[in-house]
């Protein structure tokens, strides 16, 4: 069904590589005007990409969402490209690991700032501009690692911002409501990404991986842009306050 956000804008952040990058061909593929971002200073190739294939998008980079300054930058890029947004894709996080012994307090913090502050200031920021169009969609990316532990990886600073990513959404969401808004969560499980390609390199590492899962693949970007896509569209009208595994059933295994 093409053009399921004719007439749309939509911010997507971490537009760069990855999920952020395949969202942006996505959602322009499907009549929406894209405002990129990333902190890479490389990532308007991206933009590029999209006016090549016949789409409309600006990029603002580098930019650091976790400060206030660079989300309320932001939001004033996507005023002066396009008047006004939307959607709100809050892609963008690092995440940073260490088991518990290791795990000091500047990692722990970090991790906080790059997966939780990253998406409190844009939406502070965007907030206001979303009541003034009369509503839109917010898409927070969270993570499987909010609702399952790991004895293999050091995911205590990850698993505790991307929990605290899903509660933040349902409370966007409860309050968005009188205004239109809604706010939603996607959490990926094991996806293709800069992150995780050094790891399913390592031998059997991937296949450990799949034997935890209900679909026996690692994700793909696209795997996860198809559900932000719906999302962010009228199809999803119903729809708030939820939270949604693109896992391979992982969570459910």
């Amino acid at each position: 069904m093409v053009g399921r956000l004719a007439g749309k804008v939509a911010i997507i952040t971490g537009t760069g590589s990855g999920m952020g990058r395949a969202a942006a061909l996505l959602f322009a593929s499907e009549g929406a005007a894209i405002v990129g971002c990333d902190v890479n200073p490389a990532a308007g190739a991206v933009a590029d990409e999209v006016r090549a294939a016949g789409g409309r998008m600006a990029s603002l980079q580098p930019v650091d969402l976790s400060l206030q300054a660079g989300a309320e930058q932001l939001v004033a890029f996507a005023l002066e490209q396009f008047g006004g947004f939307d959607i709100v894709y809050n892609n963008a996080a690092m995440a940073y690991f260490a088991f518990v012994p290791d795990m000091d307090f500047e990692t722990f913090d970090r991790t906080q700032r790059e997966e939780v502050d990253i998406i409190f200031h844009l939406c502070r920021a965007a907030w206001p501009h979303l009541i003034a169009r009369g509503g839109g969609s917010i898409i927070n990316t969270a993570s499987t690692a909010a609702k399952r532990a790991s004895t293999g990886q050091g995911m205590l600073a990850h698993s505790a911002a991307k929990a605290a990513v899903i509660a933040m959404t349902r409370q966007y969401a409860a309050e968005g409501a009188a205004h239109g808004i809604r706010a939603n969560t996607i959490s990926p499980g094991m996806i293709r990404s800069a992150q995780t390609e050094p790891l399913m390199r390592q031998p059997g590492w991937t296949e450990r991986a799949v034997s935890r899962q209900l679909i026996k693949r690692i994700g793909e970007p696209e795997d996860v842009a198809k559900v932000a896509l719906f999302l962010a569209s009228d199809d999803s009208g119903y729809v708030t306050g939820a939270d949604i595994a693109v896992d391979g059933g992982g969570t459910a295994a």
